[in-house]
């Protein structure tokens, strides 16, 4: 109770008032305060106009996300610096004129008893050269030249197309350790662009690095809920629960079909738990983009599918589940299963 309000949660926040759920049955939903709601729907409502030009009123979560980030950027301490013009000049100076570091410069103050009205520490300066304050001078003029580096921020973008997927943000977080069984990855490889329509289904364990890969006649999701059940039918309903607990896929349209991948063909229930990847987050799956680039190594970027055999399929994923690997020790997929006497 009292958190912010995440992107995500706004857009089932526009779902759930497109279903006409009541204010307090959102609110109890998605544990957050009833006045948090209510301000949050405040803000984030905007006038439209319908096919009769008649003016309405409705909850956008993309426009309450503007309005939030706009917020969030105004907010911050003052600059330390503050306007201590004389310390900012004599900073550039000794850096652009006398080729100082920002660490020999604070150095050089101690040693000489230079005191301002302001006082910063070394790692602001190269902060606030990296930001860019100083007029005359930035990181380019430091006597080591300093390449301007982006932190790397978790993805947290909600795909518009697939809103009422399960984000991998809700998946537990125990498998990243990668110490349970069961976990995959599921990804398309594809035939040249307008060249085929078959493509391969690859699912990609993520303990084991085991390999599965079935052709397709289209990149649909009618086909891969074809294939799963069809590997249902091989390992049979039990097995299946037990060797894919959950599967994490992309945003792809191959992949929206939640309900079909899940629910078992021939018994009641699910058969599966699916994870949605953020978009354009690729390393998220990044047990399937590695071996993919080993079914390049046979399946070249240009390959039509149309005219690639079952057998030339099954012979790849065996030569990979075969493949010994680093990663294991030096072993293959294969060996490794055999090792911890998982299941085949």
């Amino acid at each position: 109770m009292g958190k912010y309000i995440t992107e995500r949660e706004r857009y089932k926040i526009e779902i759930l008032l497109e279903e006409k759920k009541s204010r307090s049955y959102i609110a109890e939903r998605l544990d957050i305060k009833y006045h948090t709601l209510r301000k949050e729907i405040e803000r984030g409502t905007v006038k439209q106009l319908d096919s009769l030009l008649a003016e309405h009123y409705v909850y956008k979560a993309d426009y309450a996300q503007l309005v939030y980030e706009k917020s969030v950027s105004n907010r911050g301490r003052n600059l330390k610096i503050g306007s201590d013009y004389e310390f900012a000049a004599f900073i550039a100076y000794m850096i652009k004129d006398m080729k100082y570091s920002p660490e020999a410069l604070i150095l050089y103050m101690k040693n000489e008893g230079i005191q301002f009205s302001t006082t910063l520490c070394c790692k602001t300066v190269y902060n606030y050269l990296d930001m860019e304050l100083f007029a005359d001078v930035s990181n380019k003029d430091l006597p080591v030249k300093k390449k301007k580096c982006k932190k790397k921020k978790e993805s947290s973008a909600v795909s518009l197309n697939n809103r009422r997927g399960r984000s991998i943000e809700e998946r537990d977080p125990a498998v990243l350790g990668r110490k349970q069984y069961g976990h995959w990855e599921m990804d398309t490889v594809v035939s040249a662009q307008g060249k085929g329509k078959g493509c391969l289904l690859v699912l990609s364990e993520r303990m084991t690095r085991e390999e599965i890969i079935e052709k397709m006649k289209a990149r649909t999701s009618s086909s891969v809920v074809h294939a799963l059940n069809m590997l249902e039918r091989k390992y049979g309903s039990r097995k299946f629960r037990e060797k894919f607990k959950t599967i994490t896929c992309d945003n792809g349209c191959e992949f929206l079909d939640c309900k079909g991948i899940e629910k078992s063909r021939y018994t009641e229930g699910n058969r599966t738990t699916v994870y949605y990847c953020h978009p354009y987050s690729s390393w998220e799956r990044g047990t399937n983009e590695n071996i993919n680039r080993l079914i390049r190594r046979f399946f070249p970027k240009g390959t039509v599918f149309d005219d690639v055999s079952v057998k030339q399929v099954e012979m790849v994923e065996t030569w990979i589940n075969s493949y010994p690997r680093k990663i294991l020790g030096g072993i293959s997929s294969k060996a490794y299963r055999e090792s911890l006497a998982l299941p085949v």
